[in-house]
């Protein structure tokens, strides 16, 4: 038995998410039926990240256990002639048998994409937030290092977590303006439960002149939902990369 890690990308767009559900088609459930496909065999996977429905990943990373005897290195090509247009496995190699991709990841890196021109926005409109309003880009610049450091991030945690603590390391929080897109970067050692969607939704608020930057530290030190801002949809979030101590994805 051997332990296979893969770097997989996908449009969640037609997906109830990454993680297995009953009666619901999800990437999870996807990649462990064309593995059987492929070698006969019923595995199950292990994810770096749970995404939600319509979320996408750039680099998501998965493992599982196979007795087949396919080299790591040839799984990507050979999972990918089964896999469907919207999934796509980026590389594979062995890994450990005790490798487990969330629990031994030292970070996780998101995006959220928002697209600014009226034009184009029915191309975009399944992979980013489309708003044309108008935008104190330079405040919601100014709101991101608020974020960055050791907090208690409660504020920016919808109703359900399940997490044991609130407190998660922010090692970087930017935005980056490309032609009418915008997009915010965060990069942390975890997340809570919608937490991105959630920051991306406050810093909105702050670039519509709702919410003053200097009030950020006060919505954070509060550790109430209400003081921060609206969670954003799904569609506009990717799993950018997973980083581990002797690797990045």
């Amino acid at each position: 038995m051997r332990r296979i890690m893969m770097v997989v990308e996908y449009d969640g767009t037609n997906y109830h998410g990454m993680q297995l559900q009953a009666n619901a088609h999800t990437i999870q459930a996807e990649i462990e039926q064309q593995i059987c496909r492929l070698t006969g065999e019923k595995v199950s996977i292990l994810a770096a990240g749970r995404t939600d429905a319509g979320v996408h990943a750039l680099g998501q990373v998965i493992a599982f256990d196979t007795e087949s005897t396919i080299p790591p290195e040839r799984w990507a090509a050979a999972l990918n002639t089964y896999l469907p247009d919207d999934i796509r496995v980026l590389s594979s190699q062995a890994a450990r048998s005790d490798f487990h991709p969330q629990y031994q990841a030292i970070s996780k890196r998101y995006a959220y994409l928002l697209y600014r021109s009226k034009a184009g926005s029915i191309i975009y409109r399944q992979h980013a937030l489309c708003i044309t309003e108008r935008l104190r880009v330079d405040l919601m610049r100014q709101a991101c290092k608020y974020f960055v450091g050791r907090h208690d991030f409660r504020a920016f945690c919808a109703r359900g977590s399940h997490a044991k603590s609130f407190e998660r390391t922010v090692m970087d929080c930017n935005i980056v303006a490309e032609g009418p897109f915008l997009r915010f970067e965060i990069e942390a050692d975890g997340f809570l439960y919608n937490m991105v969607r959630i920051i991306m939704g406050t810093l909105l608020e702050v670039g519509r002149g709702r919410i003053p930057v200097y009030e950020l530290n006060e919505v954070i030190a509060s550790c109430d939902r209400r003081r921060a801002g609206p969670t954003v949809p799904p569609h506009g979030l990717y799993l950018m990369a997973v980083r581990y101590p002797d690797r990045e994805s």
